[in-house]
């Protein structure tokens, strides 16, 4: 079969009636592929195919949500809500890039008591939107959406977080896990019990972006660097970490599942299954059986199908931000 060399960039321009509404959560803080997914995000919203309305920030670092913050400020998007992990001991910075980013880009948020605790801003979100109408993204650990799963009725609304998942969420687009079988960072630490409680209690479709598909994506290396504007802190994040010498887009390849037209041409979608996950965090897909209440499935890159086309995709996704 004919290896793909390219595709046309035509898609970046095509409109999409009806706009998803998507929150993400992301661990912004030690690699840099959370700083592209984001990014993608305002590319998408600006091309009119979804409404970003939030960003839960489940990190350690304490400069992630004013990256984050920094980031949707320069993309122009600075009042999108931002919700953090608050109830953790121990802050510190310790990411490549967010207290450059943070200190070298304008933005307002620069305290935790500017943000939304995630569990209540996740809440907020949910019932501010219309039924089945929301799509969750996590590049991350999974500690504030289990937050979320456990949280009871309050003066948000009476329902509980799991009974306004069921009601709220379309689907939920999880970078975590190794498929057929593993042990992947997002799983496994810090809080490999929120893993293992959300797949528990998760009963809407889910479709999981594994280690080893992301792995094969190699974005931010010499093509976004001789392109990307240098004052742009997608350009800082990547020069900062590990100064383009690329990096694999685990993170971005869930963002791009947003985009139906391109992700049907490059990933097969795999639902003859479910995942299954241990108390370590390690994933197991359990080929040809089903189990009541499981809507899953993984990608995989289509055997016809070059990494280097989808890693281009992604980037010239966010370069046409500047050209617009």
């Amino acid at each position: 079969m004919k290896t793909i060399l390219w595709l046309p960039l035509i898609f970046l321009t095509i409109h999409c009636t009806a706009q998803t509404k998507v929150i993400l959560d992301t661990d912004i803080d030690s690699d840099v592929d959370d700083v592209q997914a984001l990014a993608m995000l305002h590319a998408y919203q600006k091309l009119g195919k979804l409404d970003l309305i939030g960003v839960i920030v489940t990190s350690s670092d304490n400069y992630s949500y004013q990256c984050v913050d920094a980031i949707n400020t320069f993309y122009n998007q600075a009042d999108i809500p931002i919700g953090f992990l608050k109830q953790q001991n121990n802050l510190e910075n310790f990411s490549k890039y967010t207290k450059q980013i943070s200190e070298e880009f304008p933005h307002t948020i620069t305290s935790i008591d500017q943000t939304t605790e995630a569990g209540e801003l996740y809440r907020r979100l949910l019932h501010e939107s219309k039924d089945n109408s929301v799509v969750i993204v996590t590049i991350g650990h999974l500690t504030s959406l289990q937050n979320l799963l456990k949280s009871e009725g309050d003066e948000i609304s009476p329902l509980t977080g799991k009974e306004l998942v069921n009601k709220k969420v379309k689907k939920w687009l999880c970078m975590g896990g190794t498929y057929p079988k593993g042990l992947e960072a997002n799983f496994h630490r810090p809080d490999p019990a929120s893993t293992v409680y959300c797949l528990d209690n998760w009963e809407k479709e889910v479709i999981f972006c594994g280690w080893e598909l992301g792995n094969k994506i190699i974005t931010g290396g010499d093509y976004l660097k001789s392109k990307l504007n240098t004052s742009n802190p997608v350009y800082r994040g990547y020069e900062l970490y590990n100064n383009f010498a690329g990096r694999p887009a685990w993170d971005q390849a869930s963002v791009i599942l947003l985009d139906n037209e391109i992700s049907s041409q490059f990933f097969k979608l795999n639902t003859n299954g479910y995942v299954s996950v241990k108390k370590d965090g390690s994933n197991e897909w359990h080929f040809g059986q089903s189990k009541k209440g499981k809507n899953h499935a993984y990608i995989s890159i289509k055997e016809n199908i070059n990494p280097e086309v989808i890693a281009k995709t992604m980037d010239n996704l966010i370069l046409q931000l500047e050209s617009n």
